[in-house]
Parts: structure tokens; C-alpha cells; sequence
């Protein structure tokens, strides 16, 4: 059952239609007052399994009863609508309401149903430890990661994914001059000249375009240091290097594991994409 998290929910409803699985989209139309999630947040409900979330507790339980109740009952005309008010009766304190809407999974339907809209579009430079814990991280996330290392078999055993491309190239470089604006750039290779290279590239396309959505380079200060002394040596101003992020990840994690790490880093990948919406509190 194709039900996988790193899966974009389209994905999974596109698997699900192939398969021959009766299921319903339930959406979330409106939001009044406080909320788990937010309109347009869908959720797939079939006899046996669901995929996606509106939140999880009692809304969740209750929309999955519901569409259950629907399914069954093949003669119920659809879509409908269910109006939530996310109260005491329902086990829930956040106090807003919802309306969710309920619709049989077709061919129109999933025609109907936009492409997932990334949160941040990002160039990794390299499958190291802390580079496969960091995809780990990001995969179950909205967003878009060009995978990419220079030596050979590193992605054996790893297969695209509509979020996830790997890329072995001995031009890592060119993929940073042909990047979309706006893609972040994470550089963690095993090697520290090809770091250094890297660097010097994306500090370039900067000053080129002034469209690199954010640059960290994984190190310590120390390692900071002497690449702002090597790239200065290279003709790169010291304002220019004030967009080098290094270390990467938000502070104050304990540990140094790569999955430390990556939780780190993701954490501050979310951050810096974040717009004013995406930081409305979600208190519930």
C-alpha cells in the first residue's frame, strides 16, 4: 500500500487510483479562530488505511469516521461539507472551526489537484553521514533537494523520488550556475577543497545575480576562518563573505551526530524559508 510519508499526498492519491482503492479527499475549505492546520490541508481515507493528516486528534478521528460512513454508503451524493467547531464535545481545546469537505478520489479529482508547491528549493553537496540524515529529515517535508556528489556508487540503493533527485556529476559546479533563483545552496562534501571550491562558486554566482536563497557551509568557526582568508585571497570582498553561513543548524543542540545535526540544520532550512503565514502559530 503505497502510504509512504516521503511521498507528496498527489502522489500517493495518483498510486491509490491506479490500484483500483475507493478512497475520499477530505480538505479543509475554511478555518475560523485557532486550527491544527490550515486551508487547502487534505487528508485520503480509504476503507483500511489513510494518508496525510488534518492534525491528527479528535478532527482527524472524526473526519476519518466520516468519510468511512460515506465510502460505505456508495448511493450518498457527494461532495459534502461537515462543519467542526474544534470545542469541548469534540476533545479538542483549540476553540476555532473548520469545514471540511468531503469528495470522492477520480480521475477528475486528481486532475483537479495542484503539484505540491515546495517550501525551498536545495542544492546538497554531498552524501555523506550527516547529508543522508538530513535528506532522511527533509524527505517527509514539502520541498524540492537536488542530491548532489561527485564519486561513484555513493547513491547506490537510492531511487529519485518526486522530492528527492540524486545527481552524480563531476561538475558540481554547473548545477550551482544552472540552479533556479531562490535555491538554496548546502555545501557538506567529503572533501575540504572541493567545500572550498563550492563556495567560492556560489559566492560568485552571488555577486553575479544577487539570487542564491541562503549559503551554509558545514564547520566549525575555525574552518570559517580559513575559507574567508583562502576566498579574500581569490578576489572575494569581505562583505561578500558575510553571506557564507558557517556553522549551519539552529544553536544550542546538544551532540554532535550527524542526526543532530540534520535536525539542526532542517530546523534552520525551515526557518529561513519561512513566510509570516507559515509562522502563525499553530497552537492546537
Amino acid at each position: 500500500m503505497p502510504d509512504d510519508d516521503c511521498m507528496p499526498l498527489r502522489e500517493i492519491a495518483g498510486a491509490w487510483l491506479r490500484l483500483g482503492i475507493p478512497a475520499l479527499i477530505v480538505r479543509i475549505t475554511a478555518v475560523r479562530g485557532s486550527a491544527p492546520r490550515d486551508v487547502g490541508t487534505a487528508l485520503l481515507v480509504a476503507a483500511n488505511t489513510q494518508a496525510g493528516t488534518l492534525g491528527g486528534g479528535h478532527l482527524e478521528w472524526h473526519a476519518v469516521q466520516r468519510a468511512r460512513r460515506l465510502l460505505a454508503q456508495p448511493a450518498q451524493a457527494l461532495p459534502v461539507e461537515d462543519t467542526v467547531s474544534l470545542g469541548a464535545s469534540l476533545g479538542q481545546c483549540c476553540g476555532g472551526v473548520v469545514t471540511l469537505h468531503y469528495d470522492l478520489l477520480d480521475a477528475a479529482r486528481l486532475a483537479d489537484w495542484p503539484p505540491e508547491s515546495p517550501r525551498f528549493h536545495l542544492q546538497l553537496h554531498g552524501a555523506g553521514h550527516v547529508g543522508r540524515a538530513l535528506v532522511a529529515v527533509l524527505s517527509a517535508l514539502p520541498c524540492r533537494i537536488d542530491w548532489i556528489d561527485v564519486r561513484d556508487g555513493v547513491f547506490a540503493g537510492f531511487d529519485p523520488t518526486p522530492r528527492v533527485l540524486p545527481i552524480l556529476t563531476d561538475t558540481p559546479q554547473a548545477e550551482i550556475d544552472a540552479a533556479p533563483p531562490g535555491t538554496f545552496q548546502l555545501v557538506m562534501t567529503h572533501d575540504h577543497g572541493l567545500d572550498l571550491q563550492l563556495a567560492e562558486a556560489i559566492l560568485r554566482r552571488q555577486r553575479r545575480s544577487a539570487d542564491v536563497g541562503w549559503f551554509g557551509l558545514i564547520g566549525s568557526a575555525a574552518k570559517r576562518a580559513r575559507f574567508r582568508q583562502k576566498l579574500t585571497a581569490r578576489g572575494l570582498a569581505e562583505i561578500e563573505l558575510d553571506f557564507m553561513h558557517c556553522p549551519i543548524g539552529l544553536p544550542g543542540m546538544p551532540g554532535k551526530e550527524p542526526g543532530v545535526i540534520a535536525i539542526a540544520v532542517a530546523a534552520e532550512l525551515l526557518q529561513r524559508s519561512a513566510s509570516p503565514l507559515a509562522q502563525t502559530p499553530h497552537d492546537c
